[in-house]
């Protein structure tokens, strides 16, 4: 490999390729197997209440406007607050963390419940607990995120991200099915309530893990002088800033979803709310399959036919949604864009995992989760404004060719930084390698 060497901290490739781990590899560690059993019973509440949240809007508000405006409003927290919620994931006990805030989520989950099934909820009801929902998610995304990286080793990482992604996605795909169901059989109230439930398995598995003392970050400075440092770090490493500026664009132009598919359900197929939840149960068919192949690909490493293969797939099944009138071919595409996104995703997750030193990690997952979570509020404000102005279908096409521009000019801006520092390794050796001399020697300020 030519250039310098991947940063302090960070797992060497060469560590990594020893051997090659089964798709399950992650879940021999105890800790790891707690976390996906709670994870995967409290995700199926999580998108049981994205999809009734979103029908809930529409059918107070008649709306997409208002639609992409709560989803713009859960997610404005971790566009403001998640870079400080990456800073004290570094600073204090990652467990303890997540425990405060899926007990904070599990209240508002329940809250929302109760005020829906008295009759008594109103617009700015949602408004109000959607911003407090993503409040807690600010805090809770990077350090969740972070702590995966403590409870396995460190040659199991790539595969506990893919399993993470699995979970993550059979949820995608039971999630909207049963929420369907419920609005149409026993009313809207009952899936938030089931997911308020819901987070009683994940906070019990916290509890029970054997958790080593970690290594809490020494203060020195400030809060803002850490998160200087993260953002210093994250400048001065091109490869982690290409892939973190293509994560935002296809979170603002791409990866709405739940906002532009309610809109697309509802005006352009018709549909009631239990084949709106079959739909995105294709979706989430797909992203399952997706995370599927991650895991089992894991050994691999995260490779740049991944992140710009999955973003081109991902932004092609976008502007053929907005040429789609039938319930069967957009079932079919979603489910291709539910596959792509999480391929793309956690390419883009362990790239900025692996290639980050152990005492930077929360702020890179922050990092992470300030574009992946943070550009929603933007990507829901635009999908609901192209909605309201030209319908599901002309947002969904016109977002599309938007993302794969941004596509075109992230992929020739890394070909130029890997050609320059590995001109034989370019777009062959896994991403941090193929970029060399990337990370600098992994000190911030260093270069």
């Amino acid at each position: 490999m030519t250039g310098t060497a991947p940063p302090p901290g960070a797992r060497p490739l060469e560590a990594r390729e020893r051997r090659r781990p089964g798709t399950f590899a992650a879940l021999r560690h105890r800790n790891f197997r707690l976390f996906f059993i709670g994870q995967m019973i409290s995700l199926v509440g999580t998108w049981m209440q994205r999809i009734a949240q979103a029908w809930l809007v529409l059918q107070i508000t008649n709306s997409p406007f208002l639609l992409g405006l709560v989803g713009a409003l859960q997610w404005l927290p971790v566009l403001c607050l998640a870079l400080i919620g990456g800073a004290v994931a570094d600073r204090v006990s990652k467990r303890n963390v997540i425990v405060v805030t899926q007990a904070v989520q599990m209240l508002q989950a329940l809250v929302l419940g109760v005020l829906i099934l008295t009759g008594t909820v109103r617009f700015w009801h949602v408004a109000v607990l959607a911003t407090v929902l993503g409040t807690a998610q600010a805090f809770d995304i990077p350090a969740r995120q972070a702590f995966i990286f403590e409870m396995v080793e460190g040659t199991d990482i790539l595969n506990a991200v893919g399993l993470n992604s699995t979970i993550v996605n059979v949820a995608r795909l039971l999630g909207p099915a049963i929420a369907g169901a419920a609005i149409t059989w026993v009313g809207m109230a009952w899936a938030f309530l089931a997911n308020g439930l819901s987070f009683i398995p994940v906070i019990l598995a916290l509890l029970l893990m054997r958790v080593r003392p970690a290594r809490i970050v020494h203060v020195t400075d400030g809060i803002l002088a850490e998160l200087r440092e993260g953002l210093v770090y994250l400048a001065r490493t091109p490869l982690a800033l290409q892939v973190t500026v293509l994560l935002a664009a296809e979170s603002i132009f791409v990866m709405n979803f739940t906002i532009l598919a309610t809109v697309f359900a509802k005006d352009v197929l018709r549909m009631q709310a239990a084949q709106f939840g079959l739909l995105m149960s294709a979706q989430g068919a797909g992203a399952l399959v997706g995370a599927i192949t991650v895991a089992s690909l894991s050994h691999l490493g995260p490779r740049p036919g991944f992140l710009f293969g999955g973003a081109l797939v991902l932004t092609l099944a976008n502007i053929a949604l907005g040429a789609i009138h039938r319930f069967h071919a957009a079932a079919v595409v979603l489910g291709v864009a539910g596959a792509s996104m999480v391929v793309f995703t956690a390419t883009v997750n362990t790239t900025l995992q692996l290639g980050t030193p152990d005492r930077l990690r929360g702020r890179m997952m922050a990092v992470y989760s300030l574009v992946m979570g943070g550009m929603t509020p933007v990507g829901a404000l635009v999908s609901g404004t192209l909605a309201q102005l030209w319908g599901a279908s002309g947002a969904f096409g016109i977002g599309g060719l938007a993302g794969l521009a941004a596509l075109g000019g992230v992929a020739r801006w890394r070909l130029r930084t890997a050609r320059r520092d590995s001109p034989s390794a370019a777009g062959a050796a896994p991403l941090w390698d193929a970029a060399g001399g990337d990370g600098g020697d992994g000190e911030t300020g260093s270069r």
